[in-house]
């Protein structure tokens, strides 16, 4: 009955954790956003034991901050914070590629279904579908991320990718997605890890982390913008 109960509760904290964290993934819960367990408990009519654990692992991946007086809050990430994830995950896999025999193990039988999600995940971002995208490009890398030898280097990766887009999603709503923002080489990169050309595979990852960056300036630049105060007209200005 212990058993039966205990696999129910850490069931029900997985559930409740994933509709969370889609609840982010897609910007319905915005940064910022302040809950508390009992608001979650209700909302989804559970108890408060799997929703307090299903947000400490959400905390615990960094897409919530909590605090023992004011509840939980869906993360705000800086412009700052998404570049150093761009530099991690560009440094992560150059050291994987380094000696990729002993680091990652390509299964051809998996490849199908990546490429599969790297069409999806192309098609969605060519037609605007940032809820499909989001789902696509998360299932891509984490089905390349079951590549990597070392377990605690994938769920890294995994963890960064799902941070991007949290910081990324409301930006995205907010401002629109073009070829400006959006990386399109998700069926190259599958192409040449299948092929195992590393340097190919070093060119495309070079290609995501150059995009992630040049959008990363242009927003610094834009909220730069938006938060100066406005300049004095000076004599002879012209609106």
């Amino acid at each position: 009955m212990s058993t039966s109960g205990g696999v129910t509760r850490n069931t029900l904290r997985q559930q409740i954790a994933d509709a969370l964290r889609d609840e982010v993934l897609a910007g319905r819960l915005p940064p910022g956003r302040e809950f508390t367990v009992k608001q979650i408990a209700e909302q989804y009519g559970v108890s408060a034991t799997p929703v307090r654990e299903a947000l400490f692992d959400l905390s615990a991946q960094g897409l919530l901050a909590s605090d023992q007086h004011r509840g939980f809050q869906v993360r705000e990430f800086t412009v700052a914070d998404y570049r150093a994830m761009a530099e991690a995950r560009a440094l992560v896999v150059e050291g994987l590629f380094r000696n990729p025999a002993e680091r990652v193990a390509v299964r051809p039988e998996a490849l199908a279904s990546i490429r599969r999600r790297a069409a999806e995940a192309v098609r969605a971002a060519k037609g605007g579908d940032l809820d499909v995208l989001i789902g696509y490009d998360l299932r891509f890398w984490r089905e390349l991320g079951q590549f990597v030898l070392n377990p605690y280097i994938a769920d890294f990766l995994t963890k960064l990718r799902v941070q991007a887009w949290v910081f990324a999603v409301h930006r995205l709503r907010r401002d629109g997605m073009d070829e400006d923002v959006l990386w399109f080489g998700h069926e190259e990169l599958v192409e040449a890890i299948g092929r195992r050309d590393h340097e190919q595979v070093h060119a495309a990852m070079h290609s995501y982390y150059a995009h992630a960056l040049a959008w990363a300036d242009r927003l610094e630049a834009a909220e730069a913008g938006r938060s100066a105060p406005d300049a004095p007209e000076s004599p002879g200005h012209c609106a």
